[in-house]
């Protein structure tokens, strides 16, 4: 019980779970936020659980039972339908890195607002578990988070982090404008303006 304790206690599972629980907080908050505040906060918040994600200690799984998962296909679809609504045509970007892509000639089209709303259903179960407050139960959520990280969703995370940047920096004349007119998201992250 000491080895699961000294685990999900350690600096760097309390840094993830406070970054994890800041992207699922803005994710789930996001409705209503134009688009080019929207990209301009995902793209600092991604890079900074990806990096969290990174610094995790390994652990491995102690209980034979899976942990509950908290978000159902419908808060997927209305967090993944709010995201497109935010993107508009912004929102979709061809992925060479699926193992799709092995049996085909042409691009894949991906959809950022899908691959926002996958990483927060791992990353939303997992934080739903941790505030449980059972050890052995959050040191099993952390283990599945951390391997579902190393095979599925840090590799979604970089992808569409490709693809926002292109919706950010990539924007027309009309996009620089609206953008003015932005109010400030950042204080979510306490992050100076560039």
């Amino acid at each position: 019980m000491e080895k699961e304790s000294q685990i999900i206690f350690d600096r760097n599972v309390i840094e993830f779970v406070t970054v994890a629980a800041e992207f699922c907080k803005y994710m789930e908050q996001a409705e209503g936020i134009r688009r080019a505040a929207f990209v301009d906060t995902t793209l600092k918040i991604l890079p900074l659980l990806y990096l969290k994600a990174t610094l995790l200690p390994p652990c491995e799984t102690m209980g034979d039972d899976l942990p509950e998962h908290y978000v159902t296909e419908e808060t997927y679809e209305v967090l993944r339908m709010n995201l497109a609504g935010i993107l508009g045509e912004k929102d979709d970007y061809l992925d060479v890195f699926v193992e799709d892509m092995k049996y085909s000639d042409q691009p894949i089209t991906r959809y950022i607002s899908e691959d926002l709303a996958d990483i927060y259903q791992d990353i939303k179960d997992f934080i739903f578990v941790f505030q449980l407050g059972l050890n052995e139960t959050m040191h099993d959520a952390l283990a599945i988070c951390q391997e579902n990280f190393r095979l599925y969703w840090g590799q979604k995370l970089v992808n569409t982090l490709r693809a926002l940047h292109e919706a950010r920096y990539a924007q027309g004349e009309d996009e620089d404008e609206e953008e003015e007119d932005e109010p400030e998201h950042d204080n979510l992250l306490n992050i100076p303006d560039e």
